[in-house]
């Protein structure tokens, strides 16, 4: 199979609204490939100025996703309307949500050039709807793991009006691994459905063109601001925590950060570019952003109803539904995060039986896969959804200290050569117990999440 071949230009075009059905169409090229991305959001909404501007936002990040097949030096935004700083950032959101897709594929994308593009004012009041009132109604986007669970037990007793943000490939079946969590919850859900252009995924375009990982947190952020924006609620509140923002490593003096779209970085600027375009009618946040996963997972243990029900494993989230596996595989680098990390705080046979038998501090042959995720040797930490390396350093000590872990060979082994390795004494276990760094919590909401 031959290497692909970079394109020459990607553009972007109209942005097509159906109020009535709530669909939206979203047009783009890459040079002579002319691409059409559906989203439904769902008929019977009243679509004002606020609407058709959070739908201008989507269409500016989901391009990403055409963008990447043939990865142009070139980004012509024709007529789309930008407000000030919507450039800066949607450079931003191309070049760190795709640092990983560009270290994978050996691409500089530091050079694309950004053309085009029409300016325009920031948000007046007087554009926006007038009777719209949104309130602090909270839509919260939901994953199905431990991070989206604590955040929906954090805020239910004290929102119960709040609904889950959900979504769908279209016309795919939903992903059971979200919706047996989801429906624990007893929450209302919204739900969209997104339609990617078939050629994107067509086996002849997998074949010749680019392929990696997008920042897709970032598209399915600002899907939800539109559906809050059209139901009326207004606050989003993501689950992003702590290490999110931490790189997989460092390339040039510069961080390539697969959870990028799930950073500090990406959330203060996602909110700029929203306080321009709808001024104070959304707020957008995460409650775990203060939080190690440490400190969710605790919060997660006690949560014993999600116990059997929540998951994580990739191998759930295969885009064809005939891949998804039901089960845990108990094998990946995301299996692997997830069991040391609610290692400390759940008992041994709770985790056995969560992995079907197969828990992988069980399994002798996963210690390279956890040797990555506590920084031993040359690997860099994986690229996926796993949190820092002391993060998984004190997981390690602190399930290794269980009187249930005491005859535990792989733990013994990853201990010896941790040890063996850093040649330093271990980090205080309160550190990761408190909040750390900077955070956009409301003040209303905060002594909700420090209990």
């Amino acid at each position: 199979m031959s290497s692909p071949v970079r394109s020459g230009r990607f553009s972007y075009g109209p942005v097509e609204t159906d109020e009535s059905a709530g669909i939206l169409r979203f047009h783009y090229s890459l040079d002579a490939v002319e691409l059409v991305e559906e989203l439904d959001v769902g008929p019977g909404h009243r679509w004002g100025p606020a609407a058709h501007e959070a739908a201008r936002i989507v269409g500016l990040l989901a391009g990403v996703s055409y963008f990447k097949a043939g990865a142009p030096p070139l980004v012509d935004l024709g007529e789309t309307p930008l407000r000030p700083g919507d450039l800066e950032f949607l450079r931003d959101f191309y070049i760190q949500g795709l640092g990983e897709f560009a270290y994978r594929n050996e691409l500089d994308l530091t050079e694309v050039k950004f053309v085009g593009g029409r300016q325009v004012l920031p948000a007046e009041p007087e554009r926006t709807d007038l009777d719209y009132n949104p309130g602090q109604r909270l839509l919260v986007p939901f994953g199905g793991g431990i991070d989206s669970i604590v955040t929906v037990e954090t805020l239910k007793a004290a929102n119960p009006d709040m609904e889950l943000f959900v979504l769908n490939r279209a016309g795919a079946p939903p992903f059971e691994a979200i919706e047996r969590a989801a429906s624990t919850t007893g929450l209302a859900i919204r739900r969209a459905e997104r339609e990617i252009d078939p050629w994107i995924l067509s086996p002849e375009t997998k074949a010749t063109a680019f392929n990696g990982h997008v920042p897709v947190t970032g598209i399915v952020s600002a899907i939800a601001v539109l559906c809050a924006v059209l139901d009326g609620r207004g606050r989003v509140v993501m689950s992003n925590e702590w290490s999110s923002s931490k790189p997989n490593l460092t390339v040039n003096g510069q961080g390539v950060n697969h959870q990028y779209s799930k950073s500090e970085l990406f959330e203060k600027g996602f909110r700029s570019v929203l306080k321009n375009a709808l001024g104070s009618l959304v707020e957008y946040f995460s409650l775990l952003r203060p939080y190690s996963e440490l400190w969710v997972a605790k919060r997660f243990a006690t949560l014993m109803p999600y116990h059997s029900v929540f998951h994580s494993c990739n191998r759930a989230f295969h885009l064809d539904p005939a891949q998804r596996l039901d089960a845990w595989c108990g094998r990946c680098d995301k299996c692997c995060f997830i069991d040391l990390i609610l290692a400390p705080f759940m008992d041994r046979e709770k985790l056995s039986e969560i992995f079907n038998g197969n828990e992988p501090l069980e399994q002798g042959d996963l210690a390279g896969v956890f040797e990555t995720l506590l920084g031993i040797g040359k690997a860099f930490k994986p690229f996926e959804c796993v949190g820092d390396v002391d993060e998984s350093r004190m997981a390690l000590r602190l399930a290794a200290s269980r009187p249930d872990r005491e005859s535990n060979e792989v733990l013994a082994r990853l201990l010896h050569k941790l040890d063996s390795t850093t040649g330093r004494s271990p980090a205080d276990p309160a550190v990761f117990m408190r909040p750390m760094g900077t955070d956009h919590i409301p003040h209303d909401l905060k002594p909700a999440t420090l209990v």
